[in-house]
């Protein structure tokens, strides 16, 4: 079910009101029916994938006891076979299919002719997330950070609450679960915040990033014939469709969470207003970023062991994280691009410089200096994005040669508008809006006029709605 549909719309006032009037006394039916709408929610797809949801759960549920046991041999036993299961359920849906495909090829560069076996299956919207979701909680577990949870109904709605289910934000035992075992009441404050980060998600997704999208894939789609202009105008566009598309599902999922009471992880704090790339992969998809520094870069020996154990580290981060995204080199591209960017700034020890501040947050406008490293960091981004978006690396590659050679061609295009320049006037005034709620990502309050503000956004969203457009983030 898309977060975007008629059916959503309908779909959430019924949960909201079974679960504040009827059941709203009794936890243990808040619970049972917050689960019963989020498997309603996630096999409105398929109820073969609602089936590999639960098989994954009560797997991880069971280990979760095991890993607990103080036979440190015994618990070890269970946390491999655990991180076994869920790397290869992903390894089977997400992966089985791009290694057997590169492996016939490479037999045939050496002219030996292979038949591996194609699975004919779909990509089961959301495992990358409810399988990092389970993996958190087992590793939780075993490093002492949180018991085993004897109840499965309170696990289950853990892995599979329906508003971060499909597209996160990835969260933590640690954080979700006790609040789904405490008695939660209806607070009218955090449902009125709730309803502004469903509005604002919704305009994000379906006003800016469904239109973005028809100009990206315009442009991308016919790039051979496009000048230097028009493609540099669809990178850019499409760095603000992905950040709109995904952002906005964040929004959606934190909103809806609010209107049930829970309080779920924050996933991006304006990256784009980031003054170097250390700092953007602090603001962007922060719970993977997260999951993967806890869970993967810390244990591996983060930066603690040298130099050259911390850039190992750091190359396997991002590689990792790029084909997390997919199975494809494209995606492993993007990362090492990503990694090569954060190397200098590990190396001269700035990549912890702007951990906590917020870009000119007691002044109007950032100086010359910040935004100049602003735009730097943005430009670099926005490169990155083509190797995500391309078809592939060959794509992506020519896509930037075209950029270079047509720009040397023909500089007097940058005096005339290019195609796709609609583009701009969804861009531009939502740069601002960004701008004037920088400082915090959840208080979308405005100081006059708010009523008239949001009756505006409401119009606005409804005329774009019904485009039934996919989130980007659903294929990972």
């Amino acid at each position: 079910m898309l977060f975007n549909s008629i059916e959503f719309l309908l779909f959430l006032p019924i949960v909201f009101y079974l679960y504040w009037f009827v059941f709203n006394k009794i936890l243990r039916y808040q619970n049972i029916l917050l689960l019963i709408a989020s498997y309603f929610f996630y096999g409105w797809w398929s109820w073969k994938f609602m089936c590999l949801l639960a098989i994954s759960t009560f797997l991880d549920f069971s280990y979760g006891f095991w890993v607990a046991s103080s036979n440190k041999i015994k618990a070890k036993l269970f946390l491999w076979l655990s991180i076994i299961n869920n790397l290869g359920i992903l390894a089977i849906f997400k992966y089985y299919n791009f290694f057997a495909e590169q492996f016939k090829q490479a037999f045939e560069n050496i002219g030996i002719h292979t038949h591996p076996v194609i699975l004919d299956i779909a990509l089961p919207i959301g495992i990358s997330f409810y399988t990092f979701h389970g993996m958190s909680y087992v590793f939780d577990i075993y490093n002492g950070r949180q018991k085993p949870v004897a109840n499965f109904i309170e696990y289950a709605v853990f892995v599979s609450f329906f508003p971060l289910l499909v597209a996160g934000p990835i969260e933590r035992a640690t954080h979700l679960l006790p609040q789904v075992q405490r008695p939660r009441t209806f607070d009218y404050n955090q449902a009125v915040e709730g309803c502004r980060l469903i509005l604002w998600g919704m305009f994000k997704k379906v006003v800016i990033a469904d239109s973005l999208a028809e100009i990206v894939n315009n442009i991308f789609m016919g790039y051979q014939q496009k000048n230097a202009f028009a493609l540099i105008v669809a990178a850019i566009a499409f760095s603000f469709q992905i950040y709109c598309d995904f952002s906005g599902y964040s929004d959606i999922a934190i909103g809806t969470a609010k209107l049930l009471g829970f309080e779920l992880l924050s996933n991006f704090k304006f990256p784009y207003f980031s003054r170097d790339i250390a700092e953007f992969w602090r603001r962007w998809h922060i719970s993977l970023s997260s999951w993967f520094k806890d869970y993967l870069y810390i244990p591996l020996g983060g930066s603690k062991n040298g130099k050259w154990q911390a850039i190992r580290n750091v190359f396997i981060i991002f590689l990792v994280s790029g084909f997390w995204h997919g199975a494809s080199w494209k995606y492993v591209a993007w990362g090492f691009v990503h990694a090569c960017a954060f190397l200098p700034l590990l190396l001269l020890g700035r990549n912890r410089k702007h951990i906590s501040t917020i870009i000119a947050y007691d002044k109007r406008w950032p100086s010359f200096k910040e935004l100049i490293q602003m735009g730097c960091t943005f430009l670099f981004v926005t490169f990155a994005w083509v190797f995500f978006r391309a078809d592939n690396i060959s794509v992506a590659l020519k896509y930037l040669q075209r950029i270079v050679v047509n720009t040397f061609e023909y500089p007097k295009q940058f005096l005339c508008l290019p195609e796709g320049k609609t583009a701009l006037i969804y861009i531009i005034p939502f740069i601002l809006c960004e701008w004037y709620l920088r400082r915090d990502e959840r208080k979308l309050i405005v100081p006059a006029y708010k009523s008239l503000v949001y009756v505006i956004l409401i119009v606005i969203v409804f005329f774009y709605f019904g485009k039934n457009n996919s989130f980007i983030y659903f294929q990972f």
